[in-house]
């Protein structure tokens, strides 16, 4: 049986300044890995 949705998370998920702010920080997160290198597979030298 499925999982009722509460009063509060139908809330968060409908509004839209929340739905934004999400966002941004999931980017922030995803562009911060990135940025930092993730550990690939190649090694730096071959690279340059």
């Amino acid at each position: 049986m499925a999982k009722k949705i509460t009063r509060f998370q139908k809330f968060i998920m409908h509004n839209p300044i929340i739905q934004f702010f999400k966002f941004i920080y999931l980017n922030f997160k995803i562009l911060n890995v990135v940025a930092m290198g993730h550990g690939g597979t190649r090694s730096s030298e071959k690279i340059k």
